[in-house]
C-alpha cells in the first residue's frame, strides 16, 4: 500500500477519472436548484456562492481531503473500512456504521438519474431541439442507464482508461466556461468573505433553507474517502486542488452571468421548464452540442463510481455480516473490480424508478441530499471514535464534533423541507436499506446467544471410536464442517450431534474449517493444528474483510500444502483404492438452520427472525456463500429453539 502515499501523474489521473464524479457534476445543478423561484440580486448570488465556496472548505477541504483521509485502513477507506478500525471501541457504533452503508446506497440510486438528465436536458438549449419534449429525454436518460448498467457485467476496466483523461477535460472545461465569464460582475468575488453567506442565512426570507440546495455541492465528498484504496491521500489531496479550482471558477462564471443578465428577474418554473439553467448558460452557442457531449460524458463517470463503490461497499457489508450473502464475480483481473448481479439489478430498478417518477432534474433536487446528510453524521461520530483510539487530545475531538455536527445537523435541518417534495423517496430506500443490515446483524446476535458450545476433548475418544466402527457404513473420507467456534478447545453441539447422534458420520478424517474475519482489508492467512493427528484437524482462516472467503479452493491449497509437508496422509483407506493411491472424496458439511415449532421470542425478536429467514430464502445458500462446490456439499437442516418453550401440563388417563 505504500506505492499508494506516492504522488504520481498516473496516480492523479485515476483520481481524477474514478474519485471526482458525483462532486465534479454538481456545477449542472447546484446553482440552478438556488435561483429556483427566487428574484435574482446580488445579495442572493453573492451569498449563495460564499456558502458554496465555504461548504467546499470546509466540509470537504477540511473534513475529508485533511482530516478524514487519514483514517485509512492499511491504505483502504470508505464507512465500513472506517468501522472496522473502531468497532471495539463499542458495539454501538454498528448503528452509525449502517446509517453511513444505507445512505450512500440510496445515494447511488439518486445520484446518476440527476446527473445523467441534468445533462441531456441540455439538449433544450440547442435551437433546433428547443422544443424537444420532457418524455423524449427520459427515454434517452433510461437509454443511457440501461446501457451503462448492462455493461457492468463486463467489467469496466478498459473504458475505464479513458476515465481520467475524459475528466480532465471536463474540469479544464468547467474552469474555461467561468473564467469567461467572471469579468461579467467582478462584484463576484467578495464571495471570499464568509460574511455574505451569513448575512444571506439571516436576513433573506427562509435564508437557513437555502442549506438544502448549497449542500448538493457537496455530496460527492465521502465519495473522496471511499476511494482512497484505488488512489491514495496524495494523489487525491494534490488533485483536490485542480478540482476545487475548477468548481470554484465555474460557479463564479455562473454567479457573474446570473447577474450580468437576470439581475432583479425572478427564476419561474416557466423558464425552467424551457431549459432554463445557468451552467448552459455560460455556454457559446457554437460550443453547446460539444458541451452537452462532455457533460453527458461526466455524468455517466460520476454514475460509473458510485455504482462501482456500491458494488464494493456490499461485498465488505457482506464480510461483516451486515449483509445477507450474494453472489459476486469478478469480470476483470483488474483490482476491485467486482460486480454483484442482485446490486446492479437493485440500483438499475431505483435510479429507473427515480426517473420516471421525478420526470425531471429539478424535481430530483428535492430528494437529493437528504440521506447522504446522515453518511456524513455516521462518518463524523465514526471518526471521532477513530481519534480517540489515536489519543488525541480530548479538547480537539471536542470541537472536531462541535463544529462538524453543527455544519452537518444544518445542512439536515434545512433538507428536511425536502422531506415532503421528494426528499420521503430518499429516506425510504435509505430506511429500506437499513432496515435490512439491521434485520441481518440482529437475528445474527439473536442466533448467537442461543449457539451452544462443547469441549471438543470430551468428544474425541467417541469420534475415535466412530471412525474404526466398521459396521457403519463410512459417510466420507474425509468429513469437512465448518464452525463458527472461536476457542480451538471448543464445537458447537450441533456439530457433535451431526457426527454423533444424527445418522452417526464415520469418516477417517474430520476437519474443523473455522473462518475469521480481520479488521485488515486483505490479509490472507491460516492456521493449523493436529488436533489428533490424522484423525481430526483444524484449520483457521484469517481472512481480511475485502478478501472473498472462497473456502474449497483456500480448503484445498491448504490439504496441499499439509499433504507436501508430509503432515497429513489423504489417500483413501479402502484397501481397493489405497494401493493405487487413490485421494479419498472430501464432502463438506453445511448445518443450515430454522427456528423450531417449540421457540418462544419477544413480538421484536420474532419480527426480526421471521424477516432475517425471509432475506436468507432469497439471498446465495451457505454453501454457495462459502464458495463450495455443490456436487461435495451436504446440507444439514438443524432446528433453531430459541427462547424457553412453554411447560406443557398433559395428563395421563387409563382405558
Amino acid at each position: 500500500m505504500s506505492s499508494h502515499n506516492k504522488v504520481t501523474f498516473a496516480g492523479l489521473l485515476i483520481a481524477l477519472g474514478i474519485i471526482y464524479g458525483d462532486i465534479g457534476t454538481s456545477p449542472l445543478y447546484v446553482l440552478n436548484s438556488i435561483m429556483s423561484g427566487k428574484t435574482i440580486t446580488s445579495d442572493l448570488v453573492i451569498g449563495s456562492l460564499s456558502l458554496i465556496i465555504w461548504t467546499l472548505t470546509l466540509q470537504t477541504t477540511v473534513k475529508y481531503v485533511i482530516l478524514t483521509l487519514n483514517a485509512d485502513n492499511r491504505g483502504e477507506g470508505g464507512i465500513f473500512s472506517l468501522y472496522a478500525l473502531v468497532r471495539r471501541r463499542g458495539r454501538w457504533l454498528v448503528i452509525p456504521a449502517m446509517l453511513g452503508g444505507a445512505a450512500l446506497l440510496a445515494d447511488g440510486m439518486i445520484t446518476p438519474p440527476i446527473s445523467v438528465t441534468s445533462a441531456v436536458e441540455g439538449l433544450k438549449q440547442i435551437p433546433l431541439l428547443s422544443n424537444i419534449s420532457q418524455s423524449t429525454i427520459i427515454y434517452i436518460v433510461v437509454g443511457i442507464l440501461s446501457v451503462l448498467f448492462f455493461i457492468q457485467q463486463f467489467g469496466t476496466a478498459f473504458i475505464g482508461k479513458f476515465f481520467g483523461p475524459l475528466m480532465a477535460c471536463w474540469f479544464v472545461m468547467l474552469a474555461l466556461l467561468g473564467f469567461i465569464h467572471v469579468a461579467d460582475d467582478l462584484e463576484i468575488f467578495k464571495a471570499f468573505n464568509p460574511y455574505y453567506g451569513i448575512k444571506l442565512l439571516i436576513n433573506y426570507p427562509k435564508g437557513f433553507y437555502i442549506l438544502g440546495a448549497v449542500f448538493l455541492c457537496t455530496t460527492g465528498a465521502e465519495a473522496l474517502y471511499s476511494d482512497l484504496g484505488h488512489c491514495g491521500k496524495w494523489n487525491i489531496r494534490y488533485s483536490w486542488i485542480f478540482v476545487k479550482t475548477c468548481l470554484i471558477i465555474n460557479y463564479f462564471g455562473q454567479g457573474a452571468w446570473l447577474l450580468a443578465k437576470f439581475n432583479g428577474k425572478t427564476i419561474t418554473s416557466d423558464m425552467i421548464n424551457a431549459g432554463f439553467n445557468p451552467f448552459y448558460g455560460i455556454m457559446p452557442g457554437w460550443f453547446l452540442y460539444f458541451g452537452i457531449a462532455i457533460a453527458t460524458t461526466a455524468a455517466i463517470i460520476a454514475s460509473q463510481a458510485l455504482i462501482s463503490g456500491s458494488f464494493t461497499l456490499i461485498s465488505e457489508a457482506i464480510r461483516l455480516n451486515l449483509w445477507p450473502k450474494l453472489r459476486i464475480q469478478y469480470p476483470t483481473e483488474a483490482r476491485g473490480q467486482l460486480y454483484i448481479p442482485a446490486i446492479n439489478l437493485l440500483l438499475f430498478a431505483g435510479c429507473i424508478g427515480i426517473v420516471v417518477y421525478f420526470q425531471k432534474a429539478s424535481n430530483m433536487e428535492a430528494a437529493y441530499g437528504l440521506a447522504i446528510t446522515l453518511c456524513m453524521i455516521a462518518t463524523s461520530i465514526l471518526f471521532a471514535n477513530y481519534l480517540i483510539g489515536h489519543r488525541v487530545k480530548s479538547i480537539l475531538i471536542y470541537i472536531y464534533l462541535i463544529v462538524f455536527l453543527t455544519i452537518e445537523l444544518s445542512f439536515l435541518f434545512s433538507n428536511i423541507q425536502k422531506f415532503p417534495h421528494g426528499g420521503y423517496v430518499a429516506v425510504i430506500m435509505g430506511g429500506l436499506l437499513f432496515l435490512v443490515m439491521y434485520t441481518w446483524f440482529k437475528a445474527r446476535k439473536v442466533k448467537n446467544r442461543y449457539v451452544e458450545f462443547v469441549r471438543l476433548e470430551h468428544y474425541i475418544p467417541k469420534i475415535q471410536e466412530l471412525s474404526r466402527d466398521k459396521a457403519v457404513p463410512k459417510y466420507a473420507t474425509h468429513l469437512v464442517y465448518l464452525t463458527s467456534a472461536d476457542n480451538q478447545r471448543e464445537i458447537e453441539y450441533k456439530v457433535i450431534h451431526s457426527i454423533l447422534n444424527k445418522n452417526p458420520k464415520r469418516a477417517d478424517i474430520y476437519w474443523l474449517v473455522h473462518i475469521d474475519t480481520l479488521d485488515d482489508p486483505y490479509t490472507s492467512e491460516y492456521k493449523v493444528e493436529h488436533i489428533i493427528p490424522n484423525d481430526i484437524i483444524r484449520i483457521d482462516f484469517k481472512l481480511g474483510f475485502r478478501i472473498e472467503p472462497r473456502i474449497n479452493l483456500m480448503f484445498r491449497k491448504v490439504v496441499e500444502d499439509l499433504v507436501a509437508n508430509k503432515e497429513v496422509n489423504i489417500v483413501s483407506r479402502y484397501e481397493s483404492l489405497a494401493s493405487s493411491n487413490v485421494v479419498g472424496d472430501f464432502q463438506f458439511m453445511v448445518m443450515e438452520k430454522y427456528i423450531s415449532q417449540d421457540s418462544e421470542l419477544p413480538f421484536f425478536e420474532r419480527v426480526i427472525m421471521k424477516l432475517h429467514f425471509w432475506l436468507k430464502d432469497i439471498s446465495l445458500s451457505e454453501e454457495k456463500g462459502f464458495g463450495l462446490d455443490v456436487s461435495n456439499v451436504t446440507v444439514e437442516k438443524i432446528p433453531l429453539v430459541i427462547g424457553n418453550p412453554p411447560k406443557l401440563k398433559m395428563r395421563r388417563v387409563e382405558d
